[in-house]
């Protein structure tokens, strides 16, 4: 018996399985030619992901710019540093590609690097609703936990205010597709 009554969307395509990555070919044809890759403090260059990733963006000739250093419970500062490079690459996707820091961080940048105003104050301290131009978000995954990869959840540190706030942004945030 199931208790109470509830609508379920999800707006992601989720891709799984042992050779699931042979699909971002195909999602790739759906963006532009510059993406942006973010990933955290390098093991996906220790496991292979990286290099497998970056074959296939070559191989859709996409243009790379790389925003890498992504931490677990991303800062306020690196989300300035992501929408600055987002943003003077004019980029088309960004591709995150790790675990649900990563995935979180992705999308704060969607939603921040066209953000006309401190996106900290009004996403995360105000909370209001995006009325910017949001750059598409797709993740591989490499690990589970938070299911960042497949809903509209972004959590941002500040250390300065010693403070770490998410924000759940509607379903035009969520990631486009995600390879798990």
């Amino acid at each position: 018996m199931m208790l109470g009554n509830f609508v379920y969307s999800n707006p992601t395509k989720l891709y799984f399985g042992e050779n699931s990555l042979q699909f971002l070919k195909e999602e790739l044809k759906n963006y532009g030619k510059t993406i942006m890759l973010v990933y955290g403090g390098g093991s996906i260059k220790k496991n292979g992901i990286y290099d497998a990733v970056v074959q296939i963006l070559q191989a859709c000739g996409k243009e790379i710019v790389e925003d890498a250093g992504v931490m677990p419970n991303p800062t306020v500062e690196k989300l300035y540093e992501g929408c600055k490079i987002a943003r003077a690459h004019q980029v088309d996707l960004i591709l995150a590609v790790g675990g649900g820091s990563v995935c979180d961080y992705a999308k704060a940048v969607s939603v921040s690097a066209y953000c006309e105003e401190d996106p900290w104050d009004k996403y995360y301290l105000r909370m209001e609703d995006v009325d910017n131009k949001i750059i598409p978000v797709g993740c591989v995954l490499t690990m589970v936990g938070t299911g960042s990869e497949m809903n509209g959840g972004s959590v941002i540190t500040n250390h300065a205010t010693k403070q770490k706030i998410g924000h759940v942004f509607g379903e035009e945030v969520f990631p486009k597709f995600s390879i798990l």
